[in-house]
């Protein structure tokens, strides 16, 4: 390792380039492309879970990350999914290093193998877990991506960086999973002879690294393990609903979400064209759905499906639906139109609707009979949502290679710098599970009192704190299955917690987590946990207006009752978590259970950033 250490990183070649035509994207440095402050936080983070000083640190991975940075510039990571903006590609390459060395830290490897034999391949693993991270997705380079250069020549990654500029589009004719095994073509691009020597020279690194460099996860035991972990850690952070990198994302990445759920509930969920108890209606040249229900189910889906960020609140759904495209927009502007729904047999209605295009949910042979009575608009009483216009965010290079209009292309000029990167003040702490928690989670006041009165009424005696229940608290063999309960209830809260944890849809101890795991046990962070139940499970709204009290108040009161969670010994439910970061301390509330193992078969380790007070 010192001999490589000892070597001369090779000078990276500064070539002058001009101003890029209308249209065309310059291609920059590496140190230009991270210099930004996000990108530079995250450089910090990835050296402090190393242990090397900060020239070992510049050899080994700061030069790959530069190389890295010059190959992949402001290319977005998918078209359509995760990092679907431009210098995504760059920003998740970043981030999925930090995340895989921050879980490398958990891992003794080689499994199974003395703590001297540990200790003298350590720096070996860690190097190679960040190099397998970080080149995952370069493939997709190679596969999936169109790159044309100013001069009409086609770009392809193992020529090395761009030096022209450039612009790009998907191939359509691409295969999802082709970018894996092409991450051969383009890793000496990144890699040098020098780190391939040395890492070369560990028998049980090699394997797993080349397995992973061949996209074959499966047979890199720990190694992939770490990078699908981080890579979902990473692809879930961001689309968790960050306000403004879904500003700078492309309009269609959100879009497609939507119509996916939309699709799905017309297909599985919603009743069409019923006489009387219908959630919507077809006409020759219009789809009509009733506002709240479809708004309601909607919000549900997409959460159910592992979606964070979702609108808390139907206006808000209505306005994200018709920024992009998706609600046609009555002649005020607004989402919600008020129609008369007439049937055949002359049964009639008034609702609050709304208005799609049938192309968008269904292909010309798939579409269903329409409806045989009439959709009449009532005219003057449209109701007021949404109305706002989303910003044009410049598309990549069209199909047919032709050169659009300036502003359709992704284009990149002092006056209009691309809106590569939002940096939102402590984004990055909340990366990387150090607990950058919103902070809107409320402190305790009046609504949590109210709900600590019923449990705290019946105390009458101080509760242990801390104290072993294994004979009270069920496990996780007692709580049935979420699969197996239709309605909500106490029961199925944990269930469906348990799933949802499983599935990896909820995840723990890492940013915007509502679930963690500390002093032994497990945190549920309330409310934000139980409104997320709430939001899947609209009919929680029904039962709780039943008892005439919150939909907020009727969960925690269900899940109370199974006295699965600790009591303070003043009686009172609810635990305070100081949450200590880089920057600043702050304050979590929430239930904490009597025995973690009715969530988790293997509990994990405790999260070192929070502590109970």
């Amino acid at each position: 390792m010192f001999t490589l250490l000892k070597r001369k990183s090779p000078v990276l070649a500064t070539v002058a380039i001009p101003p890029p035509r209308q249209g065309w994207t310059a291609p920059e440095t590496a140190a230009s492309l991270l210099a930004t402050p996000r990108r530079e936080k995250l450089l910090e983070h990835i050296w402090q879970r190393t242990s090397l000083s900060r020239a070992q640190f510049g050899k080994l991975y700061r030069t790959p990350l530069e190389r890295y940075a010059e190959l992949v510039q402001l290319l977005p990571a998918s078209e359509s999914h995760h990092h679907a903006y431009p210098g995504g590609m760059l920003d998740h390459g970043l981030e999925i290093v930090a995340y895989a060395l921050k879980l490398r830290q958990s891992r003794l490897l080689p499994a199974g193998t003395t703590p001297e034999e540990q200790a003298e391949q350590s720096e070996a693993w860690t190097t190679a877990t960040a190099y397998a991270a970080l080149l995952h997705d370069i493939g997709k380079l190679a596969v999936d991506l169109h790159v044309e250069l100013e001069d009409g020549s086609v770009w392809h990654p193992w020529q090395g960086p761009m030096r022209q500029s450039y612009r790009f589009r998907y191939r359509k004719d691409r295969e999802y999973r082709l970018h894996g095994a092409a991450t051969g073509l383009i890793h000496h691009q990144i890699l040098d002879r020098g780190i391939l020597d040395w890492l070369s020279g560990f028998g049980q690194v090699w394997p797993p690294l080349l397995y992973v460099l061949a996209g074959q996860y499966e047979h890199a035991g720990a190694l992939g393990e770490l990078v699908v972990q981080a890579d979902r850690a990473s692809v879930a952070q961001e689309l968790g609903g960050d306000p403004a990198r879904a500003m700078a994302a492309p309009k269609h990445a959100l879009q497609r979400k939507l119509l996916d759920g939309l699709r799905y509930l017309l297909k599985e969920e919603l009743k069409l064209n019923q006489p009387q108890a219908s959630d919507g209606w077809l006409t020759d040249d219009d789809l009509w759905l009733v506002s709240k229900t479809v708004s309601d189910k909607l919000r549900a889906h997409l959460l159910s499906q592992g979606f964070e960020g979702i609108p808390a609140n139907n206006t808000a759904v209505f306005t994200v639906l018709q920024d992009h495209g998706i609600l046609h927009a009555t002649p005020e502007g607004k989402a919600i139109w008020k129609a008369t729904v007439t049937s055949d047999g002359g049964w009639t209605h008034t609702f609050t609707l709304l208005k799609l295009s049938p192309a968008l949910i269904w292909e010309s042979a798939e579409r269903p009979p329409a409806f045989t009575g009439s959709v009449t608009i009532v005219a003057g009483e449209e109701d007021v949502a949404g109305g706002s216009t989303t910003p044009q965010i410049p598309s990549p290079m069209p199909e047919d290679g032709s050169t659009p209009a300036p502003s359709a292309m992704l284009a990149h000029s002092p006056t209009e710098p691309i809106p590569a990167m939002p940096q939102p003040d402590g984004a990055i702490d909340e990366l990387l599970g150090l607990i950058g928690l919103p902070d809107d989670d409320p402190v305790p006041g009046d609504d949590m009192e109210q709900a600590e009165k019923p449990e705290a009424s019946r105390a009458g005696e101080p509760v242990p704190v801390f104290q072993d229940s294994e004979s009270e608290a069920p496990t996780a063999a007692t709580i049935p299955a979420a699969s197996g309960m239709q309605t909500p209830s106490g029961e199925h809260f944990v269930a469906w917690l348990r799933s949802g944890i499983d599935s990896h849809k909820i995840v723990i101890n890492d940013a915007k987590a509502r679930v963690h795991t500390v002093a032994d046990t497990v945190l549920l962070v309330s409310p934000g946990l139980f409104q997320r139940y709430v939001m899947e499970h609209p009919q929680v709204g029904t039962l709780a207006k039943q008892e005439q009290i919150r939909d907020l108040d009727w969960v925690q009161k269900r899940f109370e009752k199974l006295q699965l969670h600790r009591r303070q010994p003043s009686g009172l439910n609810i635990w305070t978590c100081e949450v200590t970061g880089p920057r600043k301390a702050r304050r979590l509330h929430g239930y904490l259970l009597k025995d973690p193992r009715i969530l988790f078969d293997d509990v994990p380790p405790n999260n070192p950033y929070l502590a109970v007070l």
